[in-house]
This record gives structure tokens, C-alpha cells and sequence, in this order.
């Protein structure tokens, strides 16, 4: 189904393995060094799925600041490295939205809020969780030789019908 900035997708439950984050908004720069270093673990997985895609799966469950794996998707037989955790998302349907390079990521961001106020969906809210942000999940889905100055990558917010 085709919508105004994007489409809506339903992935499959999957498996990931790295590292995770947690800190206020202007820590950001630590999380950029941790992002970087997870690119560069690619390599220590016997079982990866996509070692070309990088997944940044963020939370907000601060108020100050977000929590986010910086992660690959692996298969159930890769053993847990040293140092790194696993976290299992399940299926969800999503909007899926493209950031181009040499866009402005604030902008692109602009348009999915302005999408939600114009349709049927809503971000998802997991019950009984409380969330810091108008977009509680985000999940993102980067090439790995992404140029990180000027970087495109595909944006995922999951979503539920409006009730």
C-alpha cells in the first residue's frame, strides 16, 4: 500500500546482535563513536544476515534522551559475542520511509509527523511502556559504506491503526 511519503511494510519477528546505548541528547556524539565501532564488528559474526545493513533501533524512555541498539540482524545459531547483547523485535508493521542523501534528516522527519496528523495510523506505543517522543520507535536501516557526513538510509516507524 503506497502512501504519501513512503509505504507501509510488515517485517517478520527477527533476531539482532551489538551493542546497545542509552544517554541524554547530548551525549549523541558518544553515539556516533558506537555506531561506528559496530560497523566494524560486521566481521565478527559467523551467522549475520545482511552484513551490508546496519540496524539502529531507538527508544525513547527518557526524558532527557533515548536508548538504541546499534545492531545486525543474525540468524539463531550466532553465538552471543563478548561484549554485546541480543534483542529480539518482533513483527510489526511499519511506515518505511527513504532518507536520501543530501536531504536534511530534520526534514524528513518533518514529513512523517506531518503524515501522522493526515492519516489512519499512529505511532506504535507498546502497553504499559512509557515513551518520551511523538515517534516512541525508530527503527533505521543503514548501508554499511554509508558516507556518514552526508549519510541515506530507510527509516522505520512502527504503526497502528488510529482507535
Amino acid at each position: 500500500m503506497k502512501t504519501l511519503i513512503g509505504e507501509i511494510v510488515t517485517i517478520p519477528s527477527y533476531r539482532a546482535m551489538g551493542v546497545k546505548w542509552e544517554g541524554a541528547y547530548a551525549e549523541v556524539p558518544q553515539l556516533k563513536e558506537v555506531i561506528l565501532k559496530m560497523s566494524k564488528r560486521v566481521g565478527e559474526f559467523s551467522f549475520v544476515k545482511e552484513p551490508e545493513t546496519q540496524l539502529g533501533l531507538s527508544y525513547h524512555l527518557r526524558s532527557d534522551g533515548f536508548v538504541h541498539y546499534s545492531v545486525f540482524e543474525v540468524d539463531e545459531q550466532q553465538e552471543l559475542l563478548p561484549g554485546m547483547i541480543e534483542i529480539i523485535v518482533p513483527v510489526m508493521t511499519y511506515l518505511k520511509v527513504k532518507h536520501p542523501k543530501g536531504k536534511d534528516i530534520g526534514v524528513t522527519y518533518t514529513g512523517i509527523y506531518q503524515w501522522f496528523k493526515e492519516c489512519d495510523y499512529q505511532p506504535l506505543k507498546e502497553k504499559g511502556i512509557e515513551y518520551f517522543d511523538d515517534l516512541p520507535i525508530k527503527h533505521e536501516r543503514y548501508p554499511v559504506d554509508r558516507d556518514l557526513e552526508d549519510p541515506h538510509f530507510d527509516i522505520l516507524i512502527p504503526i497502528e491503526l488510529k482507535s
